[in-house]
């Protein structure tokens, strides 16, 4: 028997992909809105936008299938969905973060950040994912 837990199984189906392309949707906005208050332009600096946005897919991706937000589950607790979404972002954060501080990725961990990043993200993906769970629970 092995000591290590695996991940939650990923539900593959359509209602989770579209769930899924909303939560990527949703960081997008996120990071489009930030780069736009810190006076980018989207379409004339599209690395730029792609190099912050990477790092938080890549935690989103990662803490996202740790925590169990896309399998069936999640859509049967209201509850569940909030707090494993809100467990999600904060998780991916601290990766996306960690990321930004390599010479991978632009920018470096910034607690200022950090701390909007949890704010905004949670404002975005929590009503978001509420609303779904509301609206397909079993």
């Amino acid at each position: 028997m092995s000591a290590v837990a695996s991940p939650p199984h990923v539900d593959t189906s359509p209602r989770t992909l579209v769930v899924a392309i909303g939560d990527a949707a949703l960081i997008l906005l996120f990071i489009a809105l930030g780069e736009l208050q810190h006076g980018y332009d989207l379409l004339a600096q599209p690395g730029r936008v792609v190099g912050t946005a990477l790092p938080f897919l890549i935690g989103w991706g990662v803490a996202s299938v740790l925590a169990g937000v896309y399998t069936l589950q999640i859509y049967r607790s209201l509850r569940r969905s909030v707090v494993r979404t809100a467990l999600a972002w904060v998780g991916a954060v601290l990766v996306g973060q960690a990321l930004r501080a390599t010479s991978i990725f632009h920018g470096d961990f910034a607690v200022t950040f950090m701390l909007v990043s949890l704010g905004v993200g949670l404002v975005l993906l929590v009503p978001w994912r509420a609303a779904i769970g509301y609206l397909w629970r079993p």
